[in-house]
């Protein structure tokens, strides 16, 4: 039996045909799903140029090859970078990400982006590719915006401080930003002159008010204003001087949320306490009064009310002995000088303002220099001594007591009339004629012409002192002819003559 030689040609093709098959097998086998990139995103606001920052993260599904990344397509089209430390970014594409892993690229997207998508086609080998995509809703955030470099005055907030009563005051621009640009921000501080020691009207302006701003560099003011030594307002302001109200009438406009620390606007927008302070303890007013005595004993008063200072009316109530006032209203810058207050109740004299005595406001009548002084003549014969004591018109009632040897008689001589007291003749030489109002004496010698006595003969002595001794005797010689005397003021002096 020949047995046929065998050939292995079959068997070899039949078992490349198996692995063939399995290999194709294998290959229709595996998940599509293994070959793919899983991509996801995160963003944030970069504050300093105002963008999203997009990191898109593309992972490898596929744990045993690496994938190389072939093409990127970015909405919005802007460039996707992978991060290299120590070493320039890259572009996403022909980046190879290994078996498992994953890469990082960030793309740059405005501010206002709502929605941003990548899609990425990714390369196994020769036989592997599949392209991905994933996706970011941005829409839901806020814009994205760069961090300001300054902030805009209608933005812009302050802190203040105030010390009312000693016209000082401080603002301070709030936070590390300045103004924008050549914006300013002005602040002002005032003072007035008040009625009353809380707020009321009129309201004056005291002095310059002090203004100023904040703006570029300056970031903190400090303001100072004078304050009147009376009932005062003063009020920090948000504005220049131009926004001062000078003066403050009633039913007249008001600053109103103006003042730093108002719960309105703008004043609301400067943190401290009230920016306003109302107190004084005294009118702001200047009253004056000055007195002049007249010779029948009456005393005009006369009142004013300096307007260089003064800006309000003062009330004054001049008062006189016995209940005797009157009230006098003076406007500022002006004086009233009809007051008079009568003889009868000059001998204490008080003005007055809200109750109170002014500086310089009591006084009592004094008999003028300048007024006519009563006069003594006298009548003397053998039996009778008598004297009489004139009062000129336009005086005031005078007192005068005559005293002889024992005897002493004392009348009151009214303004424009005399009176005449005899004394029988005795040995005494002189009599003595005093005026206790006006401090002043007069002795007359007792001598009559015929009587026996004597001093007939002589001429009396007139012994005076003083500045006016010279006219004082003159008068006294020549109205001796006449038999008179003339009583002049002097101050306890003593006239001595013969009658």
């Amino acid at each position: 039996m020949i047995r046929p030689k065998l050939s292995l040609r079959r068997p070899l093709a039949v078992l490349a045909a198996a692995l063939i098959g399995l290999a194709g097998a294998a290959v229709v086998a595996t998940p599509a799903a293994a070959h793919e990139t899983t991509i996801t995103a995160t963003a944030v606001c970069d504050q300093l140029s105002g963008e999203r920052l997009i990191t898109w993260k593309v992972v490898n599904s596929q744990p045993r090859k690496a994938a190389t990344i072939k093409k990127v397509i970015a909405e919005p089209s802007t460039p996707v970078q992978v991060l290299v430390p120590g070493a320039d970014t890259v572009d996403l594409e022909d980046v190879a990400i290994p078996g498992g892993s994953f890469v990082e690229a960030v793309q740059r997207v405005p501010g206002d982006t709502a929605n941003a998508k990548l899609t990425v086609k990714a390369r196994w080998g020769i036989l592997r590719k599949q392209t991905n995509e994933g996706a970011i809703d941005l829409d839901g955030d806020e814009a994205c915006k760069p961090a300001p470099k300054c902030v805009d005055a209608s933005e812009a907030k302050y802190s203040h401080t105030f010390d009312g009563p000693n016209g000082k005051a401080t603002v301070k621009l709030e936070g590390d930003l300045p103004l924008c640009g050549e914006e300013e921000q002005y602040f002002t501080l005032v003072s007035y002159f008040a009625p009353r020691p809380k707020f009321s009207t009129p309201q004056y302006v005291y002095g310059t008010p002090d203004s100023n701003f904040l703006g570029g560099t300056q970031t903190e003011i400090e303001l100072n204003v004078e304050v009147p030594d009376c009932h005062t307002q003063v009020d920090l302001i948000w504005g220049g001087v131009d926004e001062v109200i000078d003066p403050l009438v009633e039913d007249g406009p008001r600053y109103g949320g103006k003042k730093l620390g108002d719960r309105g606007a703008p004043g609301n927008r400067s943190s401290g306490p009230d920016g306003w302070y109302n107190g004084g303890s005294k009118n702001c007013t200047t009253p004056a009064a000055t007195f002049a005595s007249a010779c029948d004993g009456t005393v005009t008063v006369s009142l004013s009310n300096d307007g260089s200072i003064s800006k309000y009316p003062v009330e004054f109530e001049v008062r006189g002995e016995n209940g005797w006032s009157k009230t006098v209203t003076v406007d500022p810058g002006k004086a009233d000088n009809e007051t008079v207050v009568p003889a009868e109740n000059a001998g204490k004299i008080e003005v007055l303002v809200d109750g109170e005595v002014i500086d310089n406001g009591t006084y009592s009548w004094e008999r003028p220099e300048d007024c006519p002084l009563p006069t003594v003549t006298t009548d003397a014969d053998c039996e009778t001594f008598a004297l009489t004591a004139s009062n000129p018109e336009g005086g005031v009632p005078v007192n005068v007591e005559f005293s002889y040897g024992d005897q002493t008689e004392t009348r009151t001589v009214e303004p424009g009339s005399a009176e005449k007291v005899a004394f029988p003749a005795g040995e005494d030489e002189a009599a003595l004629v005093v005026l206790p109002e006006l401090g002043l004496e007069l002795e007359v010698v007792y001598a009559p012409e015929g009587c026996g006595g004597g001093g007939g003969g002589e001429e009396p002595g007139l012994p005076v002192t003083g500045a006016a001794a010279g006219g004082i005797a003159a008068g006294a010689i020549a109205l001796l002819a006449l038999g008179a005397v003339v009583f002049v003021m002097a101050r306890r002096r003593r006239i001595h003559f013969t009658a």
